[in-house]
């Protein structure tokens, strides 16, 4: 018998109300897309179109994006451009970065990457010095950073943790059956999940340790429950869950669109039955949505 398409359906025409996206209307907009411009520095909300930009930089918050704006992967749901840099690194960013971060003046700042295949270490000593950087130019800031697979290498995760952020994040995005299609062929289910668990083995208790997952991917509920066990068997303290929304016409289709009640009911038995720390969930949350309010509950639990 043949197997079920996993992506049967594309989306509808219109969009459901819910996951419409508000121009910007905040006084921090232009400025941060000002700064952002002057510094040459790229981001994710741009990059992977992200549909929480708005809000995000009308607040006078984004999430910055480092080893340049292209990936060396292709995943089936992001718009990311891909690209082979051949080992190219800018040297400049981490203090462009930190100095952004200080100009901004912000209290807690998430980063990410894109993939980097082309370096030995996946770009794991070039995080490291941006966050060093952050350190000496802005103290006080809370750091997030948000990490590719780093090619499995559990050297470069301990290279990376030598100058460990505050929340070390990195996206499991769906459940085991559907990795396959969802995500490049270089990631992997289980390497995701051996990544988080060496980082709460290495980085201990001061470690808060995220990860997420996109919804309306032809997923089910009990294949959810799995994987957010897996999240906690590997330590995980927050979780993020939102509506996954296609780029484009050469990405996978949504399978469908996840009422917001549904996500509702998916944050209150996963926090309630499975003790992550923090949820955020709805259908625009994305990995840094609200990333500071999440810490902040996990830095209240018990032992935090």
């Amino acid at each position: 018998m043949a197997e079920a398409d996993p992506f049967p359906a594309g989306p509808p025409a219109r969009l459901p109300e819910w996951v419409r996206v508000r121009p910007p209307a905040g006084v921090h907009y232009p400025e941060v897309r000002g700064l952002l411009g002057e510094l040459r520095l790229a981001t994710v909300c741009r990059e992977a179109r992200c549909p929480n930009l708005p809000e995000c930089w009308s607040a006078g918050a984004a999430t910055i994006m480092l080893l340049g704006a292209e990936c060396t992967r292709r995943c089936g749901f992001c718009a990311v451009t891909t690209h082979w840099p051949r080992g190219v690194v800018d040297p400049t960013e981490p203090s462009r970065v930190a100095e952004g971060v200080r100009r901004w003046g912000l209290s807690y700042v998430v980063l990410t990457q894109v993939c980097r295949d082309d370096l030995p270490d996946g770009g794991a000593a070039h995080l490291a010095e941006t966050v060093r950087a952050i350190r000496a130019e802005a103290p006080s800031t809370l750091v997030e950073l948000l990490i590719g697979d780093l090619g499995g290498e559990e050297g470069a995760l301990r290279a990376l943790l030598d100058e460990p952020p505050d929340v070390l994040a990195h996206n499991l995005e769906t459940v085991r059956r559907i990795s396959p299609e969802v995500r490049d062929r270089r990631a992997g289910y289980d390497r995701s999940l051996a990544l988080l668990s060496r980082a709460r083995s290495i980085g201990g208790r001061e470690l808060v340790t995220k990860s997420s997952l996109m919804l309306g991917l032809g997923e089910t509920d009990p294949e959810l429950t799995d994987s957010y066990a897996d999240l906690r068997a590997a330590g995980v303290d927050l979780l993020t869950l939102g509506q996954y929304l296609r780029p484009s016409a050469e990405h996978l289709p949504v399978v469908r669109f996840v009422p917001p009640e549904e996500f509702n009911r998916q944050r209150a038995a996963v926090a309630e039955a499975l003790g992550f720390a923090g949820v955020a969930s709805g259908p625009l949350v994305r990995s840094s949505y609200r990333a500071g309010e999440l810490y902040r509950r996990a830095r209240r639990r018990p032992g935090g």
